[in-house]
């Protein structure tokens, strides 16, 4: 969330930020709740600095009927505060990120491509999509996921686990290179972390899945759970940046309307990542937002497919991102490109919620900035692979750099 001093000072500043990402929040109604329970907290400071003068003598019997009257009055006071704090809370958190000032203005067809990279593919055949290709080579049976858990799940079997599990391992070798921090987070965390991370587990459109009678949700993505890795916590940076890749399962309940962009693996209920995910010194994070994207061209450079970095525009942002790059590949199903990567930087919007600070140099406590990146995603990456390095005999040619961890330089079909 913002700063609420920082919105006092730049009303107008925000209410443009709030337009250009087409967020709807009464600004105003918002400061007059701020000043409503500021003045409230003011009252019962003064009576409460009262009482405790009066207690510190002998008070007479006149004092002690006024106190009792000052004592209702601060639970009053004190009533009135909380239903206002509480009317507040929810309206700040509403409250999105500040925008970077280079990012594009509008909505979600409005981004800006930055550059293509990678060789186009060029078929002598009629290409097939993914979903297509997998059924004819027994890589995958979603009639059976619909039948076991429901629609949009899904067994992966034979050479796809394998090349899953390549994929990983190929995204874990070159993360922990740059001094990334390996780990493997829960597939839940509480309400109270996944609103911190900007996720609202209670809302009308909401896309997790809740624990009944818990207070727990399953994780869309490690995102999350490495938010709440350091939730409370005065982190040292002395030493630089914090900086973690992290996997995890994720669980969404939105798999998109059926259709050519919902097709096969690109819209699913579950699937695994690879996410990164940083703690940094304000000053540093416009750098590892940098270090993030680059690093996720490096994986897709390696794998050799066809690809663009598109930064995204002001209303497609979400409201904790204050700078978002996507990576979007090429895809025969979409008879053009589809996301396969996101990188954002969220500068202190996350850790205000989650309380997640550092030192400065003169010992001040101030709030870290947060930054995440896909490494490796199993729904979006082998839709690439698989589309376009497929070949005229229906097999696919695995990209070089998977070959070692897969043994093999073809996926076809098992005899």
């Amino acid at each position: 969330m913002l700063d609420i001093k920082f919105i006092r000072e730049n009303t107008d500043a925000i209410k443009q930020n709030c337009r250009n990402r087409n967020v709807k929040v009464d600004v105003d109604f918002l400061l007059e709740l701020d000043e409503r329970r500021r003045n409230f907290q003011q009252q019962i400071d003064a009576l409460r600095a009262e009482r405790n003068h009066v207690s510190k003598g002998k008070p007479s019997e006149d004092e002690i009927g006024h106190m009792r009257e000052v004592g209702e009055k601060i639970k009053q006071f004190e009533e009135q505060l909380e239903k206002t704090q509480i009317e507040y809370n929810e309206l700040l958190l509403r409250v999105p990120n500040l925008t970077h000032p280079d990012s594009p203005i509008g909505g979600e067809e409005n981004f800006k491509i930055i550059e293509e990279r990678g060789k186009k593919s060029t078929f002598n055949f009629t290409p097939k999509d993914h979903e297509e290709i997998m059924t004819d080579l027994d890589l995958i049976d979603f009639e059976r996921g619909a039948k076991v858990t429901g629609s949009k799940f899904y067994f992966v079997k034979n050479d796809m686990v394998r090349l899953n599990q390549a994929l990983l391992n190929y995204g874990m070798d070159i993360v922990t290179r740059r001094g990334f921090t390996l780990i493997e987070t829960p597939d839940l965390a509480k309400h109270e972390i996944l609103t911190g991370a900007g996720f609202n587990p209670r809302g009308e459109e909401k896309q997790i899945y809740n624990i009944e009678n818990e207070n727990m949700s399953l994780v869309g993505t490690a995102e999350i759970t490495m938010l709440g890795y350091h939730a409370n916590e005065v982190l040292d940076l002395n030493e630089g940046p914090k900086k973690y890749v992290a996997l995890s399962h994720c669980f969404r309940t939105e798999a998109g309307s059926y259709g050519r962009t919902s097709k096969g693996l690109y819209r699913v209920h579950q699937f695994t990542k690879l996410e990164m995910f940083i703690f940094c010194k304000p000053e540093e994070s416009e750098k590892m937002h940098e270090e993030l994207l680059n690093i996720e061209k490096e994986i897709c450079d390696g794998l050799g497919f066809n690809y663009r970095v598109i930064d995204i525009a002001s209303g497609d942002l979400g409201g904790p991102a204050y700078r978002k790059y996507d990576l979007e590949a090429y895809m025969v199903m979409q008879d053009g490109f589809g996301e396969i990567t996101s990188t954002s930087n969220c500068t202190d919007y996350q850790s205000r919620r989650l309380n997640i600070k550092y030192k400065t140099d003169e010992g001040q406590s101030e709030y870290v900035h947060t930054l995440n990146g896909t490494a490796i995603v199993l729904s979006r990456f082998p839709i690439a692979i698989i589309e376009q390095f497929q070949q005229a005999d229906g097999t696919i040619q695995i990209p070089a750099v998977l070959q070692k961890f897969m043994g093999k330089k073809l996926i076809k079909l098992h005899a």
